[in-house]
């Protein structure tokens, strides 16, 4: 069994969102919260730590994280745990530190996730339950890009790694 952890960034009514590659092997070309897999002797909250970190380039507040739940997909050896996580503030702008895994990052309308490919369809569900966390505005580097096929995507400004 994967046991993995997943962060929701969220902030003026939006989530973070990854998408994941194209020609990854697990769940390729579909969006997802940020997050991986925990390492031996590691808790959920320091691979989201970690992951964090590695993912997006910011450096999370743990005493403002909470866990929401989980989510079970697969069977066997394709067994897969996910421990999702509210991540309440954050330090740094989240960039995609990770092209190769992801090859777009975008905050995404929380009413507007229904009309996005979802690693787990349930994750919009789970998301539009969260209260928005009560801290300023941080997103004054976002550019805003609108799909005339789907929601309305915020964009983050992504720097080279």
């Amino acid at each position: 069994m994967h046991v993995v952890v997943t962060g929701a960034l969220v902030e003026n009514g939006a989530v973070l969102l990854v998408h994941r590659s194209p020609t990854r092997r697990a769940y390729p070309d579909l969006w997802d919260l940020p997050g991986g897999h925990v390492e031996a002797g590691e808790s959920e909250l320091q691979a989201l730590a970690r992951e964090m970190r590695e993912e997006l380039g910011v450096q999370i507040v743990a005493e403002s994280s909470s866990r929401l739940g989980d989510l079970h997909a697969g069977s066997g050896e394709d067994a897969v745990h996910v421990g999702v996580w509210q991540i309440g503030d954050w330090v740094g702008s989240p960039t995609n530190c990770a092209p190769d895994e992801h090859d777009d990052i975008a905050w995404v309308g929380i009413s507007e996730l229904g009309g996005l490919p979802l690693v787990h369809g349930v994750l919009a569900a789970l998301v539009r339950s969260l209260p928005e966390p009560d801290r300023p505005p941080r997103r004054d580097e976002a550019r805003t890009a609108a799909s005339p096929s789907g929601p309305e995507i915020h964009r983050c400004s992504s720097a080279e790694p």
